[in-house]
């Protein structure tokens, strides 16, 4: 008998769920359909470009889902003022949670005082005018020593989450190709245990099945970003998770072809 079970409720399952209308490629049409899924879900966040936020606010009103922008993304490369000014636009125009992208090449140059810095200038603009901030890493670019400095660093500024990837973090393969692998395993043990007790973490980029997602609960993860939310929702649905907590067992992600 596997001892890989958890206990859960499909209002726990859809609440861990920002569900992603990120693609560059989207219209808007695209957009009011990826909303209605979020709000018939019942999901944390429809996460979105900034430009949505109006159309966001107006499709979810009435619902508990939150509108989730996001900004400096997806490379993180803007200046630290043009970052916060964003991130201010974005929480005054109803964005309650803001995820931003570290600058990636300065945390790998090792100039930690700038990135912290960016970090803390951001997370104070969100905060003061009432929303939360998840610091998104691209761990796809970074070795453990950065990842685990990160979580150190958010967790001295009490940012509310720290995040694994954009999902659109494609990095250059010896084959030539581009590919991610986006939220690991080993990545987010390795985030929970060098984050603090007030610091959540969000697993974005390969957490595409119920079983991966209730992998990354089972190790502490709160929320995912994910576009495959209905497959996600129906999956639970069908294995018997309703509104009473029940246990079921799950596949780990580290069995799969592919692994983590």
């Amino acid at each position: 008998m596997s001892d890989h079970t958890i206990s859960v409720t499909l209002t726990q399952i859809a609440k861990m769920i920002d569900h992603s209308l990120l693609h560059p490629t989207m219209t808007d049409s695209d957009i009011v359909s990826g909303l209605r899924t979020a709000r018939e879900s019942n999901v944390a966040t429809a996460c979105v470009k900034p430009y949505l936020i109006p159309l966001a606010k107006k499709e979810l009103s009435g619902s508990d889902v939150q509108v989730c922008p996001v900004i400096g993304f997806p490379h993180g490369n803007s200046t630290t003022e043009i970052k916060v000014n964003e991130a201010i636009a974005a929480a005054e125009a109803g964005g309650s949670e803001i995820d931003m992208v570290i600058n990636i090449g300065k945390a790998l140059g090792g100039d930690w005082e700038y990135v912290s810095q960016e970090i803390d200038a951001i997370n104070r603009a969100v905060v003061s005018r009432g929303a939360i901030l998840k610091v998104i890493f691209e761990n796809d670019y970074l070795e453990s020593e950065h990842i685990i400095e990160l979580c150190k660093i958010c967790t001295k500024l009490e940012v509310a989450f720290v995040k694994t990837s954009t999902g659109y973090g494609f990095v250059k393969q010896t084959d030539g190709s581009y590919n991610y692998l986006g939220a690991t395993i080993k990545d987010l043990k390795l985030m929970r245990a060098h984050s603090g007790p007030g610091v959540q973490i969000k697993a974005a980029g390969g957490v595409r099945t119920l079983d991966d997602l209730l992998h990354v609960m089972s190790i502490g993860v709160t929320r995912i970003g994910a576009t495959a939310t209905v497959a996600i929702l129906n999956a639970a649905k069908a294995r018997g998770i309703g509104e009473q907590p029940v246990t079921v067992s799950f596949q780990p992600m580290t069995e799969k072809a592919g692994g983590y």
